[in-house]
């Protein structure tokens, strides 16, 4: 009698092992089942965890304007480009640098153009324009550009323009005011192309409208 209550006991103890490994992860069946083709932003043929996607960090945004080619070819007559240059140069309350400028060899100057004044936004505007590195630490009290604007002609009907402008900040000290030549982003040169590209062709180029006059 005591050799079958031990038979029976031992019967038992095997059935209830069998049964909780049969309940247990098959870790190797579960990464077959992992298995699938994922591609990035998804998790595959698994789809029990997550939202069935990665997440998108940059769904939403405004995408960075690409700058204008510079220089920009533009259908239009030489004659026709040198006008539309000053005139709106004049729009853009900048004064054409008659010394400077040499309408013949189609170059158009404008005199040095006060952006911003103002010891605390003078910097952060200052920026926008020029590359200021993080050696010059200045008290920036005004920021100016100057414009020279080249057409070269292709053919009859269409010219290469391009802009180049020379950035400065001005500082104020004890030996009086210091204007210190920056190295232009060139968001000064962008504009001002947009702009004319804009009051040539009666359209602003692609992706892009016309900037706030200054």
């Amino acid at each position: 009698m005591l050799r079958i209550t031990v038979g029976l006991l031992v019967l038992m103890t095997g059935c209830v092992v069998a049964f909780g490994q049969g309940k247990g992860v098959d870790k190797q069946s579960e990464r077959v089942r992992d298995t699938g083709t994922r591609t990035a932003g998804t998790n595959g043929s698994k789809q029990d965890t997550g939202a069935g996607r990665g997440i998108d960090f940059g769904s939403g945004r405004t995408p960075a304007v690409v700058m204008l080619p510079n220089p920009y070819r533009i259908t239009a007559r030489r004659d026709v480009l040198l006008t539309a240059i000053q005139d709106l140069m004049r729009d853009r309350k900048l004064i054409v640098d008659d010394a400077a400028s040499r309408p013949t060899d189609g170059v158009i100057v404008s005199q040095p153009y006060t952006f911003i004044k103002g010891a605390v936004v003078s910097q952060a505007e200052i920026s926008r324009y020029a590359d200021m590195p993080i050696s010059i630490s200045r008290g920036w009290t005004r920021g100016r550009y100057t414009l020279t604007v080249e057409v070269q002609p292709i053919d009859g009907m269409s010219a290469n323009v391009s802009v180049n402008a020379k950035v400065e900040g001005r500082t104020d000290g004890a030996t009086g005011a210091e204007w210190t030549t920056l190295k232009s982003t060139g968001l000064a040169e962008d504009e001002f192309l947009s702009d004319l590209v804009t009051a040539v062709t009666g359209a602003a180029p692609p992706g892009r409208t016309p900037t706030q006059q200054p």
